[in-house]
């Protein structure tokens, strides 16, 4: 994951709330949700706020609770809550539904509590991390997300080598992979490659080792 800072309720939102005190989010029209939908991909750089993978427009995503509608009913207009998705199925939003989860991508912490590795596989560093895990099924194991760990393994490689490190031999120069996450952590346009939070992932694993 790659913490996301929320940004501006889109205005066409805060005025149906105005005017819809007692509104419910299934109320919303269909336009309004596409808006919402397209401010938190924006400020997500079309990554799916969980796995990570690229979504290349609104049609590839969903509005996401983080907290589930059902469980915080209070929460279900707050923007401050929602997040853009993939639309994987049995992955991510279409896994989470109603459960409870532990740690969100509006944590800080989900940058550091989770370990990608270059199989393509990703482990939990704390109990919320391995229950995260498990409830949005992000590929801890090939049995539970092959294809999420294929993919994620297969885009990370080539994001590697387009950064010239031969992801077979790594990288040792502490200088170089500290400039390399520096230049991968601020993205230069609106859209961050496919899977950058893993492979920021990983150099930082790599410095630390």
């Amino acid at each position: 994951m790659r913490k996301i800072n929320k940004g501006s309720v889109p205005p066409e939102l805060t005025q149906w709330k105005k005017k819809n005190p007692h509104g419910a989010y299934n109320q919303i029209p269909p336009p309004i949700r596409s808006l919402i939908r397209e401010y938190a991909l924006k400020e997500q750089f079309y990554l799916c706020a969980y796995c990570c993978k690229g979504i290349e427009d609104i049609k590839g995503c969903h509005n996401e609770h983080i907290e589930p509608q059902n469980l915080n009913p209070k929460r279900t207009l707050d923007f401050s809550n929602i997040v853009a998705s993939c639309n994987t199925d049995k992955q991510c939003g279409k896994a989470h539904q109603s459960q409870p989860l532990p740690l969100t991508p509006l944590m800080a912490e989900c940058e550091t509590e989770f370990r990608f590795k270059m199989s393509g596989r990703v482990e939990g560093l704390t109990e919320r991390a391995i229950a995260t895990i498990q409830v949005l099924n992000l590929g801890d194991h090939e049995k539970n997300n092959r294809v999420l760990i294929e993919k994620r393994k297969q885009l990370v490689w080539t994001l590697l080598w387009k950064n010239g490190i031969n992801a077979a031999e790594g990288l040792e120069d502490k200088e170089l992979l500290e400039e390399l996450i520096s230049d991968l952590s601020q993205p230069r346009t609106d859209k961050m490659e496919p899977f950058t939070p893993v492979v920021i992932n990983i150099l930082k694993n790599w410095l630390m080792s």
